[in-house]
This record gives structure tokens, C-alpha cells and sequence, in this order.
């Protein structure tokens, strides 16, 4: 008797310890299962994403218009206004941390919409502190023809060593 008695309290300690563990291995599967679940929704969301913007802008009216800033010495940008074709579509006024991400290499998407396919004239106005502290306010305007293919221009900023004063100049990265 004395022999089933250790083996007794071995079974019923080993039971115990399953019965204290299956809920521990049903809950990190559980976790494993919503973990997995996350990821496929997030996957789903980004899909969606994809064809929502396929549907909204379609590659052949898509006109996107980018910002960056290689300046600070002669310009700072307080804010930028868009005209398509002589109607506004678009104005930012920039936060001290925003222009900061600029200066440090970020771009910014300023608009994206659908135009019809022809000639179109894209004006953009700056408004700013230029040399010696003095309000700075440059207008740009770039003519360019929407085909097929969609339009991606870059508004540029930089400083110019050579008259020194701010440059503003517009680089088509596809299309026209």
C-alpha cells in the first residue's frame, strides 16, 4: 500500500498540474488564434485600401502633387496654395514641426485628385520669411498635358548659393 500511495500523489499532482495548465495553453492559443486574426484584418484593410483608391483615382485621371524643402539658409515656408487651371484645390499653413520634417528630408503629398486628360496649368504660391527675415511670398506655375498615365510633380524648395535667394522649380516624376 505504502508503494501506491507516492504514486497516487505523483498521478494526482501531474492531474492537477494539467487541469491548472490546459487553461493557460487554451488561452495562449486564443491569443495566437487573435493575433492571427489581427493580422489577416490588417492585411484586408490594406487590400481595401489598394481598390479604394484604384476606384477613386484611376492611374488615367490621377494627378498627384508632392512637396519638399531643400532650404532654410534663405527661405522658411510658412504655407503653400495650390491653383489647378486657376481654381484653388489645395493650401497648407505648416507647424514648426512639420517645416522641420521638411528640412530634414521628408516629402509631402500636397494633392491628389482625377483631371480630365488635356492641358492643364498647375500654380503654386508660397508665402514665407526670405532673405533677412522679410516676407516672401513666390508664385510658380507649370503647364503640363494629362495623357493616359498618371501625373506625379514635385514642388521643390532649395536654397541658391549663386544669387542668394530661394528657389522654387516643379519635376515631373512620370508623365509630363
Amino acid at each position: 500500500m505504502s508503494l501506491h500511495r507516492p504514486r497516487f500523489f505523483l498521478f494526482a499532482s501531474l492531474l492537477l498540474s494539467l487541469l491548472v495548465a490546459m487553461p493557460l495553453l487554451a488561452q495562449e492559443s486564443a491569443e495566437q488564434q487573435l493575433e492571427q486574426l489581427k493580422q489577416q484584418a490588417i492585411a484586408l484593410n490594406r487590400e481595401l485600401f489598394i481598390l479604394e483608391e484604384e476606384l477613386l483615382f484611376p492611374a488615367q485621371t490621377q494627378l498627384a502633387v508632392f512637396l519638399s524643402v531643400d532650404a532654410g539658409q534663405f527661405f522658411q515656408l510658412d504655407s503653400v496654395q495650390l491653383k489647378l487651371n486657376d481654381e484653388s484645390v489645395t493650401a497648407y499653413l505648416y507647424t514648426e514641426k512639420e517645416i522641420a520634417g521638411l528640412l530634414r528630408g521628408a516629402i509631402q503629398p500636397l494633392f491628389k485628385g482625377n483631371i480630365r486628360a488635356g492641358e492643364h496649368t498647375l500654380t503654386a504660391v508660397f508665402v514665407g520669411k526670405g532673405p533677412d527675415k522679410r516676407d516672401y511670398r513666390r508664385a510658380i506655375s507649370h503647364t503640363f498635358t494629362k495623357a493616359d498615365d498618371a501625373v506625379l510633380l514635385e514642388l521643390k524648395i532649395s536654397d541658391s548659393s549663386a544669387n542668394y535667394q530661394p528657389a522654387f522649380s516643379v519635376e515631373a516624376w512620370s508623365g509630363n
